[in-house]
């Protein structure tokens, strides 16, 4: 009996052990090191923006650099960490989520000229995200956006007028922008290409080719 009591209480210690070294290396696997990373440049953040990859970019730096961001945003007034800290706020990416300070640094953003801002501010008003839908806003902030150069812009204003919202003015530019971009991904060339027939059926022969020629 003393045996069996003894045997028991040394197999249960082994499991334990087991368990234990289970544990540490499961641990050890999750616990990495963080790696030091470095802030963003101008142009870093800003290409991140561009390709819609910023807040991607903030989780896979596991959240490192969340108050390097927010001071380049409050204290300096950087329009693309402003953009940047903005995203994060109106998401809860890497903070505590609060969509209506998020939207303040984005337009603050967009005050200093960021067409991303710009553009976003545009499209949250047409789709009606965090902010109740108002086509005529959506459509002012999407004109300067598509003047600026934005693509998507430029897609969503040709949107926007077919669905006759605007002025029937804007038309020639909105054609112009769009037909002379340059656009490397197929299926967007497909679209503008869609885009530019439809419009073009509403605009005067002259005004076409006018917009073709500049």
């Amino acid at each position: 009996m003393k045996v069996f009591n003894y045997l028991l209480v040394t197999l249960s210690s082994l499991a334990l052990l087991a368990c234990s070294l289970f544990s540490a290396r499961l641990y050890a696997a999750n616990d990495e090191p963080l790696q030091a990373v470095q802030i963003y440049t101008q142009d870093e953040l800003l290409d991140l923006i561009k390709q819609n990859k910023h807040l991607d970019r903030v989780k896979a730096d596991r959240c490192q650099l969340t108050r390097d961001i927010e001071d380049r945003a409050v204290k300096l007034h950087l329009p693309s960490y402003e953009f940047l800290y903005g995203d994060m706020l109106a998401w809860g990416v890497c903070v505590e989520q609060n969509a209506e300070l998020g939207m303040y640094y984005i337009r603050e953003s967009a005050k200093q000229g960021l067409v991303a801002a710009i553009e976003q501010l545009g499209r949250y008003y047409h789709v009606g995200r965090f902010v109740q839908k108002d086509s005529e806003k959506a459509y002012t902030y999407i004109l300067r956006a598509a003047e600026l150069g934005n693509l998507q812009a430029q897609l969503r204003l040709i949107d926007l007028q077919l669905a006759g919202v605007g002025s029937p003015y804007d038309f020639e530019n909105a054609y112009r922008w769009l037909h002379h971009a340059i656009i490397a991904d197929e299926k967007l060339h497909s679209k503008a290409t869609r885009q530019l027939k439809k419009l073009e059926k509403l605009m005067h022969p002259k005004s076409v080719k006018a917009a073709k020629a500049q």
